[in-house]
């Protein structure tokens, strides 16, 4: 079930207040965040968010293709591992 349009998109207070501050001054930095869960606003659009995937913080940029997308989308929390072609030790 999708948010209530009454309500404006979740984007988490901290990350929020970041992003405004860096508006404001006109700067460019790498925002950390755990926040997968927030949704891209317009705001962001041209700023460098480092989204936790559960081990690291992944640096995404935002880009106006986003907008409306979670942050949570842009970084994989999944590493398939594979086996090796050329195993030797698997051959026995």
């Amino acid at each position: 079930m999708t948010r209530s349009l009454k309500k404006n998109p979740f984007v988490a207070n901290h990350l929020l207040g970041k992003i405004e501050k860096l508006n404001m001054r006109e700067e460019k930095a790498i925002i950390v965040t755990w926040s997968r869960a927030s949704t891209i606003i317009p705001t962001m659009i041209g700023h460098t968010i480092a989204i936790h995937n559960g081990k690291e913080h992944l640096p995404i940029y935002i880009t106006d293709h986003m907008v409306g997308h979670k942050l949570g989308e842009f970084s994989p929390t999944f590493t398939s591992a594979r086996h090796a072609k050329n195993n030797k030790k698997s051959h026995r």
